[in-house]
């Protein structure tokens, strides 16, 4: 299934287990924190709210906005859910000029592939944005070539939190230029496998300044790591910082 660790509850278990709280969660929460406080926030591809819940108990006020049904459950779920608004939808739901801030974590961009898609995404958050309104996310370089990495770091064997043991395994399975489709191969202890596969895109830097500059954004700073290196000098990521114009 395309993007199953997403849409299955099964699989949402093990993504949960599998990204707990880590450093890019505290890069997003400082960025917002510096555009200001108590702010209104979107969180575009929440997931399972791990960021979104975050920047609500940091005192903004919070929408997470997700189309995998699976994931909003299990958001919902947590503890001070209640303090966010969760809508099952994409980025064609938001409303008008209703946030301060906008975030998409998790590498969400990558998966709008197409330059079509890729710019409706964009047209939708500046209609979503106030004026002077931050758009935040993360995106790999392309330059850093992780795919290449991806078997050896998803070799691994979870503990998930209600018992129980799953071993986790990736496989690139086609590269068209700048598009790298893979599987994740799920093996649970009850002799169950499941797979989930995807396609993401890897826009250069170039590319993303293009797109943002012809959707109404002026960029104030791409990052090349979780603690503001330069472009090249990090961990292999693309961390954007843009203003509607």
């Amino acid at each position: 299934m395309r993007n199953a660790e997403f849409n299955d509850a099964r699989l949402v278990e093990v993504y949960d287990a599998t990204c707990p709280w880590s450093q890019d969660d505290d890069f997003f929460v400082a960025i917002v924190a510096e555009v200001g406080r108590a702010l209104s926030v979107l969180d575009l591809g929440c997931g399972t709210g791990r960021l979104a819940l975050g920047l609500a108990a940091a005192g903004h006020a919070v929408t997470g906005v997700d189309p995998a049904r699976a994931s909003l459950d299990a958001a919902r779920a947590k503890p001070g859910a209640e303090r966010v608004t969760w809508i099952e939808g994409t980025s064609s739901v938001l409303a008008t000029d209703a946030f301060d801030a906008a975030v998409m974590t998790s590498h969400v961009a990558q998966f709008f592939v197409t330059d079509d898609e890729w710019a409706a995404v964009l047209r939708d958050l500046r209609r979503a944005l106030a004026v002077g309104g931050r758009l935040v996310f993360d995106a790999r370089d392309p330059a850093n070539r992780a795919w290449e990495r991806w078997p050896a770091e998803w070799n691994r064997t979870l503990t998930l939190p209600r018992g129980g043991r799953v071993e986790q395994s990736i496989e690139v399975t086609d590269i068209v230029g700048d598009v790298v489709t893979h599987a994740i191969h799920y093996q649970f202890d009850t002799g169950e496998e499941l797979v989930s596969t995807a396609t993401l895109r890897f826009r250069s830097a170039d590319e993303l300044r293009t797109s943002l500059t012809i959707a109404g954004f002026e960029i104030e700073h791409i990052f090349g790591g979780w603690q503001r290196e330069a472009v090249g000098e990090g961990d292999g990521e693309f961390l954007v910082v843009a203003r509607k114009a």
